[in-house]
């Protein structure tokens, strides 16, 4: 699989701040990568040494294979981005404002831009002025503008901030559908874990400048896994009762007397029933398990505040 982005020690100096530090990141072709991390974590400032709008202090990067400045300029053109807010005329029709995008950065397919709106939801908005639209609607125009070139590299800063529940659905639709059916590799930004959760196939965990884990959806969805925790007296024999008696072979021994189940999880005190009711004593029984910002918030030690 065709690495997208690699870095290697990339760092972002500002005087004696560094933003950030010695950042190693690898994202594949087809991959949806969720940057998560606190406001003021360096989500922005890697996007941006990612993107060329910032200029790295140390380090080395490479895009679509091309790691000298010529050459990661030429990668750039492949890429779509919505960093910072782009600028609209007020007074203009979302058509009429990515035509002049489309004249100014020398696009010569025409017909782009009719297909950029009717992929954001925008091609049925006919003359409605910009100032007009909804924060939604400004958002998918971000969006549309960002692939009207057809990248295959879409770098998103904090895309879905501010927007309303049905927004945040509307917008992920989007980009899970340019992601499965033009395998538009995806790098997106936020502090939105929960959200990140429904989009993202591999993680990265950003905190005071520094990626403290990298991790794949899978296996971070199996480390977040709910379970049924017992601690028994006999282990084997209440293997025995879980397997023939509640019918449940999806479970795993930790150790000398912890047993997690991943049945029964709204029902534990069934659970504790079938292993009492046949000779094996339990000394506690608990639900487990983390959400992703759970998660998150014990990876970084603390308290998690946006």
């Amino acid at each position: 699989m065709e690495t997208v982005i690699k870095t290697n020690k990339l760092t972002k100096r500002y005087h004696k701040y560094i933003a950030v530090n010695s950042v190693n990141i690898d994202v594949k072709q087809g991959d949806i990568y969720g940057l998560i991390g606190k406001n003021g974590a360096g989500k922005t400032t890697l996007l941006k040494m990612i993107s060329g709008t910032a200029i790295k202090s140390d380090g080395h990067m490479e895009l679509f294979g091309e790691t000298s400045e010529n050459g990661l300029n030429k990668a750039r053109t492949r890429t779509g981005c919505i960093i910072e807010t782009p600028s609209f005329f007020p007074y203009l029709s979302a058509k009429k404002n990515l035509e002049y995008y489309r004249i100014q950065r020398g696009i010569a397919e025409k017909e782009c831009v009719d297909e950029a709106l009717k992929i954001v939801g925008l091609h049925d908005v006919g003359n409605k002025k910009f100032k007009k639209f909804s924060l939604g609607m400004k958002q998918r125009l971000g969006l549309a503008l960002s692939i009207m070139a057809s990248p295959d590299l879409l770098i998103l800063d904090e895309p879905i901030n501010g927007l309303d529940p049905m927004g945040i659905v509307e917008f992920r639709e989007i980009l899970l559908k340019l992601n499965r059916e033009k395998n538009t590799t995806i790098i997106i930004s936020s502090h939105i874990l929960e959200e990140l959760s429904q989009l993202a196939t591999v993680y990265g965990f950003i905190h005071n400048g520094q990626l403290i884990e990298q991790i794949g959806a899978e296996e971070l969805k199996e480390k977040c896994r709910q379970c049924v925790s017992i601690r028994v007296k006999n282990k084997e024999m209440a293997t025995v009762v879980i397997e023939n008696n509640l019918k449940c072979n999806d479970y795993e021994v930790l150790n000398e007397n912890e047993i997690r189940l991943y049945k029964y999880i709204n029902e534990p005190e069934i659970v504790v029933q079938a292993l009492v009711k046949n000779g094996v004593m339990v000394s506690s029984c608990s639900v487990v398990g983390d959400k992703l910002e759970n998660y998150f918030i014990n990876l970084i030690g603390g308290g998690y505040h946006a």
